[in-house]
């Protein structure tokens, strides 16, 4: 079974989504619009994305709603 880690840090305004567990080697390239694909070093395979400046309600989600209540800092949801 496949698990996603959604980590949001709102002092930071930084939300992150892992699909895989993060890497010490992976990479980051950045697609536009403050959206960073994390990939693993070696393969080069995606593992996760990062959203800078994310708040709720962003509008760069059309499609994707993120409910947030109070987590501890850096717990994982879901």
């Amino acid at each position: 079974m496949a698990q996603i880690k959604v980590f949001y840090e709102p002092e930071m305004e930084l939300l992150s989504v892992f699909w895989q567990v993060p890497r010490k080697n992976q990479i980051a390239t950045e697609l536009g619009d403050g959206v960073i694909l994390i990939k693993d070093g070696v393969s080069g395979e995606p593992i996760g994305i990062e959203v800078l400046s994310y708040h709720p309600g962003d509008d760069r989600f059309d499609a994707v709603s993120v409910e947030l209540g109070q987590i501890s800092s850096m717990q994982p949801v879901g």
